[in-house]
């Protein structure tokens, strides 16, 4: 399953584990000439990304410490700017990111499932009905542009002008940015390796990593961080990232027996397969959600600070009992908010994903059946309990990611100092799509290996 937009992208045989050494898939992908190009392509494709990321907009008086001060004390925007890859920091073209993109595709998403009419046409209406969806999503993804961008440019104002001829021609850019870069994802989709738009959020991340090393670096150098502390981190980055890869590739194999039947002269089925369903059912889409609705408060205190004075405090006092960050015993009362809301988004949903209802139907239908389990109704019980029970296990695996990179820095005892990349989000996202990416190579190979 994709990280994002609930695509699903899954290789020909159900198993999301990588049955090559990693080098030595480099190696054939590497001599094969059109996995070559396409590879090649991809790189191509982060040096423009890095490059739009360098262009800052053209915005006159623009006061470095206080941007730096606002970045720093939002942790939304602290956020934002390692999925960009430093963007927002430097105020570039690409600024936004792919934000609106993420955030439209989700809501479409859930439109299409609330909405029975558009479902059936997505399942039935092949390539037009598509074409349909990727039309409201590019639509309300341009609308979210503009909001987002001013929301943004709302709260940065005691670092920007505040001249709507200044923040109208930000907007512009801001927007036309964020739409070339989705359009930039779609070319790497199309013509390289891979999801594109989850490629481009993984090279904003991996572009972000090396500050995110060199503060560490220079903190230890500057005494405000031993080399214990420093080891400490580094092993809970490795824990976490092996605890991502194992859940990532964690698969709930059900037994699946088909009838054998005669089609001509000949019979065919009778053979068993295996129905997987993984234990990370929903992705990284319950982080995004329940981090959204985390910085909440901050985004509308960051917009309304300087007419509502006391609403932006009351707004911010609420941020900080959410926030898991936040100093005892807020950031206590935070963490549990946090995972309740994981818990709730991740069978949110799974629901809209897994319909085990059509499941069921589906197999029957195809003359398929669970060993020991009544086609029909005893099929959609048996699987909802399965479903159920791996949900809870899912749901704890996001929240422990979730809440590492607040724990980690507490229990190396340092201060936080926005080290996004020891887990969360970022870091699922990071090593999500690394595995996707590196399954779909693989499966070019095992395809070109059959066709010979």
């Amino acid at each position: 399953m994709s990280v994002f937009g609930g695509a699903v992208t899954t290789g020909g045989r159900g198993d999301k584990g990588l049955t090559l050494p990693l080098l030595e898939t480099f190696r054939q992908a590497w001599a094969d000439p059109d996995l070559r190009s396409r590879i090649l392509f991809v790189l191509a494709m982060f040096g423009v990304f890095v490059l739009g990321t360098t262009i800052p907009v053209p915005i006159p008086g623009v006061n470095e410490a206080a941007l730096a001060e606002v970045l720093k004390s939002n942790p939304f925007f602290a956020l934002a700017n390692v999925l960009g890859g430093g963007a927002l920091r430097r105020m570039s073209l690409f600024a936004l990111g792919l934000n609106p993109y993420i955030t439209s595709s989700i809501i479409i998403q859930i439109l299409t499932t609330a909405f029975p009419q558009w479902k059936k046409d997505l399942q039935e209406g092949g390539e037009y009905a598509r074409r349909e969806q990727n039309r409201r999503t590019r639509m309300l993804t341009l609308v979210l542009c503009v909001l987002q961008g001013a929301g943004f440019y709302s709260a940065m104002r005691t670092a920007v002008p505040q001249y709507w001829v200044i923040e109208a021609t930000t907007l512009l850019f801001w927007t036309a940015g964020a739409m070339f870069l989705l359009w930039l994802g779609e070319q790497v989709s199309e013509k390289g390796i891979g999801n594109g738009v989850s490629l481009m959020i993984f090279a904003g991340i991996v572009l972000y990593f090396p500050s995110q090393v060199y503060g560490i670096i220079r903190n230890v150098q500057d005494g405000a961080m031993n080399v214990a502390q420093a080891l400490v981190l580094l092993a809970i980055f490795l824990a976490t990232t092996w605890v991502i890869v194992l859940f990532t590739t964690a698969q709930r194999r059900i037994p699946v027996q088909h009838m054998r039947r005669q089609v001509g002269t000949r019979m065919v089925g009778g053979q068993t397969s295996y129905l997987p369903i993984p234990v990370n059912t929903a992705g990284v889409i319950p982080l995004i959600f329940a981090v959204s609705l985390l910085f909440i408060p901050q985004q509308f205190a960051g917009m309304i600070g300087a007419k509502f004075p006391a609403a932006s405090a009351t707004l911010l006092s609420l941020g900080e009992w959410m926030y898991p960050g936040s100093p005892f015993p807020k950031g206590v009362v935070g963490s549990i908010f946090y995972a309740f809301l994981i818990f709730f988004f991740t069978y949110f949903y799974t629901a809209i994903q897994y319909n085990v209802e059509d499941i069921s139907n589906n197999l029957k239908r195809g003359g398929s059946f669970i060993p020991g389990v009544r086609p029909g109704k005893q099929t959609k019980d048996f699987l909802d309990g399965i479903l159920s029970r791996i949900i809870i296990a899912g749901a704890a695996f996001l929240t422990i990611v979730a809440l590492a990179q607040y724990i980690g820095p507490a229990l190396a005892g340092i201060n936080r100092a926005n080290l996004n990349i020891i887990g969360g989000t970022s870091l699922l996202i990071m090593v999500q799509v690394a595995l996707e990416t590196m399954r779909q190579i693989e499966a070019n190979l095992l395809m070109k290996q059959y066709g010979t």
